[in-house]
């Protein structure tokens, strides 16, 4: 089977050789005609688009430029979010590349199978912390305890990896404040909880702050609203900080992965059935008789559907957060996704909203 990178590649082309003819064919008509209705000099307008265009395709397609790696040793790493899923996997890879691994772990304390999988490592480089990024006492006491650790080994922090979240979903009429709140405390207020108690140590390594936001802080979807809301934050706060730090030397970078349900199994058939019941028997009267069973019966069964969605590998992201890490210059963003999704974010963040409203809605 094509590799992600390659079938992106295809697309891409595919897609540049369509919009070329188009653009050769329709677009030197109608911009000279516009030009002599200005009565201006036609010009070759036309060619510089299709050059810029051409490159614009050239940058994306082409395969990632090495571009230099950090040194390992003595270096370490913050990871949030361990339990399962991107941060377990994750956890494991640095430690096998020689980092140091502070993997915070929200059931450490009460017996977590990530956490207890990844103590029975037995390495001296992989310190599984309690860390529920709510909490405020519990990030303080992680963090006191890596301060103490780096100062016993002589290391230094390199990076955090903010990766810690909650997903859900439900329309907007059919979901609780408290779940807005809710997520977004996990999603936004974690990640800046837990940043700002590491930056000194970032600072001074001059490290890495990466952020695991989503394609949904990107662009919006129906009944993603809560979830959305939450990583469109952490993309803006990345952003604001990345330009703070930037005098200090220390890169900021925000992972959006696609659709890795499968992968991670952050959406269940069991989940999707306890939140929908939740979101109905707990939503108005005028709101269920306004939108009635069926609608809202319609849409549970589309979030079934997801639970059985999307890329079973997380390689791909596990490789763009340790190039986020150790690159000496790592990308801004980095999006490993479907080709489909990829394509779907730039439509719905580069054209018109009337046209991806067309499109997708």
């Amino acid at each position: 089977m094509a590799s992600l990178p390659a079938l992106r590649a295809v697309l891409l082309v595919a897609l540049s050789v369509f919009l070329t003819v188009v653009l050769g064919f329709g677009l030197p008509a109608l911009l000279n005609a516009f030009m002599r209705m200005l009565g201006l000099p036609e010009t070759s307008v036309t060619e510089c688009i299709v050059a810029l265009y051409a490159v614009f395709v050239l940058y994306v397609a082409t395969p990632r430029i090495p571009r230099g790696l950090v040194e390992v040793k003595g270096k370490a790493v913050l990871i949030t979010g361990c339990d399962t899923g991107f941060g377990y996997a994750l956890a494991k890879h640095l430690h096998k590349l020689g980092f140091t691994v502070f993997a915070g772990c929200l059931l450490k304390d009460k017996g977590g199978d990530g956490a207890k999988e990844l103590e029975e490592l037995h390495s001296d480089r992989m310190k599984v912390v309690q860390l529920d990024v709510c909490n405020e006492e519990q990030v303080n006491k992680a963090v006191d305890h890596i301060r103490e650790i780096l100062g016993e080994s002589k290391a230094v922090l390199w990076a955090v990896v903010n990766n810690a979240g909650v997903s859900t979903f439900g329309e907007v009429e059919f979901t609780s404040m408290d779940t807005y709140k809710h997520v977004s405390e996990v999603n936004l207020w974690g990640t800046i909880r837990v940043t700002k108690a590491v930056l000194p140590l970032i600072r001074r390594a001059k490290g890495r702050v990466v952020n695991v936001a989503s394609m949904y802080g990107r662009m919006g979807n129906i009944m993603r609203s809560p979830y959305c809301i939450s990583k469109y934050a952490v993309e803006a706060f990345s952003d604001c900080l990345r330009y703070e730090m930037k005098a200090w030397g220390v890169k900021v970078s925000v992972i959006e992965p696609g659709n890795f349900i499968v992968a991670t199994g952050i959406l269940t058939r069991d989940i999707v059935a306890t939140t929908a019941n939740k979101l109905w028997s707990e939503a108005p009267s005028e709101v269920k008789e306004d939108y009635g069973k069926t609608h809202f019966e319609q849409n549970m069964a589309l979030m079934r559907s997801y639970c059985s969605s999307g890329q079973k590998d997380t390689v791909s992201v596990l490789d763009d957060i340790t190039d986020a890490i150790m690159s000496k210059r790592p990308h801004t963003r980095y999006s490993p996704m479907e080709p489909h999704w990829w394509i779907r974010m730039q439509v719905m963040t580069h054209l018109p909203g009337a046209i991806s409203d067309l499109l997708y809605f």
